[in-house]
């Protein structure tokens, strides 16, 4: 009877558990940390609790980012400023004054150490003040001391992250992948010169579309407007804007083009391909390094030889001309080459 009677009081004794406060209603947030740029905002809550009573889990602090307009081109970065408030004052128990720069090289990040300017000392004053970026390009913020990430709910440390389509918190369940292959047999049909391949639609992320053919990809935004070769003209390769996206346009020297964005777009786009009239030939290709002499002093001529990127590239039709005789032997050398080949 006394092991029952041991076992039951243990058993009651672990499930014990004494009560914990709870959180009051949170408080009004703070001004901004800064004037312009980048800072934070602050706001508390109060434990309500007995004596009896445990402390509250959880922070009584949450700092939230807060964006203001740009600072005025010019204005001395945060750090630097906090750092040159102790240029010409006495520090390290001496009479020798300096001019203080920011220092990145110490194991803390969100302690003020600056550089003494044409010395190889640092000295730390200290924590900086809160909102301080945690180091250069850093989107983090020191706050208390600590090096805080921000999350996508403007709260630091508070962890939740975008997913996939740009949602915040969520866990790509309102995500779906679309993967089309677009195979057309007969362009000649496109409305006004072009085909229609897809639509990407509004708020779509991680936009990658890639073309292998001979045509030229082109792209166009719902109210008509070309972003990328449109109206028979060919666009350069390079960053773009529309659909309030950044677009980053490549066509590799064997004429294969992508065409990636990260999103979220604003709009709905289309992709499309320039028709050329039926029985037109394809449009002309700019002229590549096609032409080697081998040993014997023989010219062969192929349409798209392996070629090193430092020591050919695309030219304009008129610039081609005819192979050079080699003047050796056992000399290989490449050239621009003419249309006879």
């Amino acid at each position: 009877p006394w092991r029952l009677l041991l076992l039951a009081w243990l058993s009651l004794l672990g499930t014990a558990q004494p009560a914990r406060g709870s959180w009051g209603s949170w408080g009004p947030w703070t001004s901004c940390s800064s004037s312009c740029g980048d800072g934070v905002a602050l706001r508390t809550r109060r434990c309500l609790r007995t004596t009896e009573e445990e402390p509250c889990t959880g922070d009584p602090r949450q700092y939230r980012l807060c964006q203001l307009q740009g600072c005025p081109s010019g204005s001395v970065p945060f750090r630097a400023m906090q750092c040159s408030l102790y240029d010409n004052k006495p520090v390290l128990g001496t009479s020798a004054r300096y001019r203080w720069v920011p220092f990145h090289g110490a194991p803390n990040l969100c302690d003020l150490n600056c550089l003494a300017e044409g010395h190889n000392f640092y000295y730390s004053f200290g924590r900086v003040l809160d909102g301080t970026r945690c180091g250069p390009g850093s989107p983090d913020l020191c706050v208390g001391g600590r090096c805080l990430s921000v999350g996508c709910d403007g709260i630091l440390g508070s962890g939740p992250r975008p997913d996939t389509c740009g949602h915040c918190g969520s866990s790509h369940s309102s995500c779906l992948f679309v993967h089309r292959l677009f195979q057309g047999t007969d362009p000649s049909f496109g409305y006004f010169g072009y085909m229609n391949v897809t639509k990407i639609p509004a708020g779509a992320t991680h936009i990658k579309v890639t073309d292998k053919s001979r045509n030229y990809l082109a792209l166009m935004t719902s109210d008509g407007r070309y972003v990328l070769n449109g109206d028979r003209s060919i666009a350069w390769p390079g960053p773009y804007e529309a659909a309030g996206t950044r677009l980053t346009y490549t066509r590799a020297p064997d004429g294969t083009e992508s065409l990636e964005a990260p999103g979220p777009t604003d709009q709905d786009l289309h992709v499309m391909v320039p028709a050329p009239p039926r029985g037109s030939p394809q449009p002309p290709q700019p002229w590549a390094c096609c032409c080697r002499r081998g040993p014997g002093g023989g010219s062969g001529g192929i349409r798209s030889p392996p070629c090193p990127l430092n020591g050919c590239g695309f030219v304009p039709a008129g610039r081609c001309g005819r192979c050079r005789p080699a003047k050796g032997r056992s000399q290989r050398i490449q050239h621009f080459c003419q249309s006879d080949f």
